[in-house]
């Protein structure tokens, strides 16, 4: 009898916490974003948010906790209980901040991985005064004035600042980072001819490109963007094996139940490929990218194998 009751006593958490997952959500659920309101964390948290929020039938609210290149908010979920109502919004900064900053937690244990919601370019923008039209006219240009072309950045350690590293390493050209409070006032001094050239998520600066206030001669993934079939690669414009591509996923304390991540992992891959939603995303230069949570894991951990090798190969350290 000591036997059976202490078997119970086991199995009886994981059949409450079963239950428990089977009924999620039963309260409102909070989605942190780490960076400011307004942002491609922000616009794509929101969309999903909302649509969770109708098809769950309980509420699913942003919760904008910013500072630390996105460090304060992701400490709070990492410190929040397991039990899925409350989730961290994510994007290529998480495996850069990984490479750039000694973290207080481990980025490849401390969450459980949900969903990765979607991807989305660079893209190599200049000011149209620069008398470039392609970029193997840049990288000839660069060489020619070693030193003398300045790229804006969001700051240290950000997708704009490490996808250029990674660019002057392998077009092995001399150009000056300029880094900036935010992308926002990175892009504003590049229109203002501060700087000559920048690169940044398609989802920033296509308006920019479409008033011909900048010009874009090259986009950072595998394939040619579908917003821009016309811009070629740089991979395919002079600088082989070039990929750099933002993304945005969901992540929960580790711990989480598995019924809750993959609950929230099958109804978030059916919300982003909603007919709205992907011409919303491709307008914008994303697009939707559904993977298992064990898929996402791996691609966490490959993107911060890939950036912590550009940060090292740069010299580039926390501020």
């Amino acid at each position: 009898m000591k036997h059976l009751a202490a078997t119970l006593i086991s199995i009886l958490p994981l059949a409450f916490a079963a239950a428990h997952a089977q009924d999620y959500p039963v309260k409102t659920v909070r989605i942190v974003v780490p960076f400011p309101p307004g942002g491609s964390n922000d616009i794509i948290a929101r969309v999903l948010a909302a649509h969770l929020s109708e098809r769950l039938g309980r509420q699913f609210v942003v919760d904008n906790r910013s500072g630390a290149g996105g460090l304060v908010g992701t400490e709070h979920v990492w410190k929040s209980a397991a039990d899925g109502y409350t989730l961290l919004t994510i994007s290529v900064a998480y495996p850069m901040n990984a490479a750039v900053y000694k973290l207080p937690y481990d980025p490849l244990t401390a969450f459980t991985p949900v969903v990765l919601l979607g991807t989305g370019t660079n893209g190599l923008v200049v000011h149209p005064a620069l008398p470039v039209k392609n970029v193997k006219e840049l990288i000839a240009l660069s060489k020619a004035r070693p030193g003398q072309l300045q790229y804006s950045s969001a700051g240290i350690g950000t997708f704009q600042h490490l996808s250029a590293e990674m660019f002057r390493a392998m077009a092995n050209v001399n150009i000056m980072h300029i880094p900036y409070k935010g992308g926002g006032p990175a892009i504003v001094d590049l229109m203002a001819g501060q700087v000559q050239l920048s690169f940044a998520s398609l989802i920033v600066i296509l308006p920019h490109i479409r008033s011909h206030r900048l010009r874009i001669i090259g986009t950072g993934g595998a394939q040619r963007a579908a917003t821009l079939p016309e811009v070629p690669t740089l991979n395919e414009s002079g600088v082989p094996g070039y990929e750099a591509n933002n993304w945005w996923g969901i992540l929960a304390p580790a711990g989480t139940h598995d019924a809750v991540v993959r609950r929230l992992n099958s109804e978030a891959n059916v919300i982003m490929n909603l007919p709205d939603i992907k011409k919303r995303l491709a307008n914008e230069g994303a697009e939707p990218f559904n993977l298992t949570p064990e898929q996402f894991a791996k691609h966490i951990a490959a993107e911060i194998a890939k950036w912590g090798k550009v940060t090292r190969e740069a010299g580039i350290k926390a501020e």
